[in-house]
């Protein structure tokens, strides 16, 4: 199943319980990363550059249930002058 990406309109809804915020996601990702080692051999990502990335599942933390995702409008941002 193709699980559906949010958009700048758009937000994650699940369609059993309603939750709008806590979700696990499955991702697989092919990425460059730019790590800087320091002197002791630790390793820091100081650049990522996503190549791919597929989200594979996305579970409701709330109810546990399993790709039952749907894509709801963002509610409109009040804006003030």
């Amino acid at each position: 199943m193709t699980v559906p990406v949010p958009t700048a309109e758009t937000r994650w809804r699940c369609t059993l319980c309603g939750n709008l915020t806590r979700f696990d996601v499955t991702r697989s990702s092919r990425v460059v990363e730019y790590l800087h080692l320091d002197l002791a051999g630790e390793a820091k990502v100081e650049e990522r550059e996503v190549l791919t990335e597929t989200l594979e599942s996305i579970r409701c933390r709330w109810c546990n249930a399993v790709d039952q995702v749907e894509l709801v409008p963002r509610p409109d941002a009040e804006t003030t002058d």
